[in-house]
């Protein structure tokens, strides 16, 4: 694909998010030019309405809606704050601008419009993702929180005043935050052949500084705990653009596994979005059996832990596979480790030993 085809399709991503929010304005106007109160109709977020898909391996919103009316009293004030959010984020993209979920709030005020805190306004963020079927990343609303990626990828910006500018994201040995700039960079070239994602800054600092990029030919990306939407993004575009394998790296306990789950097969909350899972990636560790076999120093899972196992297990998605394997093993030795206890048997021993072991592994399932 050429660099112009690249640039077309970046174009038709913002032109198409703003044809959905224009869309919305045309019905309300013909609404109002029927003489008819305007309602918008959103398939319902609550928990009866979300069910699991075993196809997409993840949890898509049902057939339940809830309608936003103008004529109820009591949904005026939703109905308001969710137009207003309409024309805000159009307002966003057609200038090529950004806003963080706090801004959103303060924004507000300057149209006299009125949240009661933050999280009514991100109710209403939510709520305009589900009638476009979009995520807030996509008219340009991001979160405060970053992650990290490191590698040989040739990338290309297309935010406004920097379009065309390229680097190559191993030209800083930090690596580059995940922001709204790169994860809407158009890609450009690259020698990786994977993509690795690891839980830890300090694992992702490690990785760079024992060039696992050259060694094994990888894209690293730090998640920063459980990964920000915009880099669930990013994992997504590179999986599916590059046609490059993921593979994920968390703390051995089942919080660790469930950032895995979460990269892989989206979470509940984001049920009315497909573009933040990668259904091919794959969890390599590390697992609860790595504490034995590997003989990692551990700390007893707390009760808190142990009911956390047991609320996975009724989730469908660890029905199976080593995800169901794993949380046995984490209730049967009630222990649990983290990446930095391979640092025992030295610094470079996760790099040197247990990552290509588990690479070679993670062929075989």
């Amino acid at each position: 694909m050429s660099r112009g085809d690249k640039k077309s399709q970046s174009s038709i991503r913002k032109e198409d998010v703003r044809t959905l929010i224009k869309n919305i304005g045309k019905r309300v106007y013909k609404d109002l030019d029927s003489q008819i109160f305007p309602t918008l109709t959103l398939h319902t977020r609550s928990v009866k309405n979300l069910v699991y898909d075993p196809n997409l391996r993840q949890y898509v919103l049902g057939a339940s809606t809830v309608t936003r009316s103008s004529q109820n009293i009591k949904q005026i004030r939703p109905f308001t704050q969710l137009i207003w959010l309409a024309y805000f984020t159009d307002k966003l993209v057609s200038e090529g601008k950004t806003s963080t979920l706090r801004d959103v709030f303060y924004s507000a005020q300057a149209f006299d419009v009125e949240f009661s805190d933050q999280s009514e306004s991100d109710d209403i963020i939510t709520d305009l993702e589900v009638i476009l079927s979009r995520a807030r990343e996509d008219f340009n609303v991001y979160p405060e929180e970053r992650s990290a990626i490191f590698g040989d990828l040739d990338i290309e910006y297309t935010v406004k005043g920097y379009e065309g500018r390229g680097l190559n994201l191993t030209s800083h040995p930090d690596g580059f935050l995940i922001g709204p700039s790169l994860s809407t960079a158009e890609f450009i070239d690259t020698s990786a052949e994977i993509i690795i994602a690891v839980e830890k800054g300090g694992l992702f600092t490690r990785f760079v500084e024992e060039k696992v990029h050259e060694r094994f030919k990888a894209i690293i990306i730090d998640t920063a705990g459980q990964p920000p939407r915009s880099t669930r993004y990013m994992l997504k575009r590179l999986s599916q653009e590059l046609k490059l394998p993921v593979y994920v790296m968390t703390d051995g306990d089942i919080y660790g596994e469930h950032i895995a789950m979460v990269i892989i097969s989206g979470s509940a909350n984001a049920a009315h979005l497909r573009d933040l899972a990668v259904p091919t990636g794959k969890w390599i560790g590390v697992w609860g059996s790595d504490i034995i076999k590997y003989k990692l120093p551990s700390i007893p899972l707390s009760d808190i832990d142990i009911k956390r196992v047991h609320e996975l297990k009724r989730d469908p998605r660890y029905s199976g596979g080593i995800w169901a394997k794993e949380l046995e093993v984490f209730l049967k030795i009630k222990k649990k480790s983290e990446l930095e206890a391979f640092a025992k048997y030295g610094l470079t021993t996760i790099v040197d030993k247990y990552l290509p072991e588990k690479l070679e592994e993670a062929k075989s399932y």
